[in-house]
């Protein structure tokens, strides 16, 4: 295993993680027998393809904000943040995800904290996250960053509740 020198942190998309980024999402894609074709477009301009990641943007009709969880070179994850819920809640505020060579460590708990307080400071009392039933690793995380089960979305994900005043 890799040895990370400072704990990730939530970070804006860089281009200076262009390699591990890259590599990190087509291990990610592979695993789980996924299409890597939007890589080739990503590779051949990292530049644009950062740039329309980066500050905040209109996604799925709201305004929202996207994350890569970091350390020094290595890129681990994503993370977006909606700073609102679409109007069929769908995905709630906080989506995530570890790419594949980095999970089962605890990244995944870290970031989903430190996406809470984020979520404090834009005003968002109470988050919302959706997790398809079969995911067992990721609702064990929600679980413990506090999530609490409401009831399932009309595509069939569990829905969780997390205060944010207690990230």
């Amino acid at each position: 295993m890799i040895e990370l020198l400072e704990p990730p942190r939530l970070t804006v998309p860089s281009t200076a993680l262009k390699t591990s980024y890259l590599v990190g999402e087509q291990a990610d894609m592979r695993h789980r027998g996924s299409d890597t074709s939007w890589l080739t477009a990503a590779s051949l301009d990292f530049d644009a393809f950062v740039a329309e990641r980066t500050g905040v943007r209109e996604r799925w009709g709201v305004a929202s904000e996207l994350f890569w969880f970091a350390s020094g070179e290595y890129y681990v994850g994503s993370l977006v943040i909606r700073h609102e819920l679409t109007d069929d809640e769908g995905g709630g505020h906080i989506g995530y995800h570890v790419v594949y060579p980095w999970q089962r460590q605890g990244h995944a708990t870290r970031m989903l904290r430190e996406a809470l307080v984020k979520c404090a400071g834009l005003d968002i009392e109470r988050a919302l996250l959706t997790v398809a039933p079969e995911n067992a690793a990721s609702i064990a995380v929600v679980r413990r960053n506090g999530g609490v089960e409401d009831s399932l979305n009309d595509e069939g994900e569990m829905r969780f509740w997390i205060d944010t005043a207690s990230a």
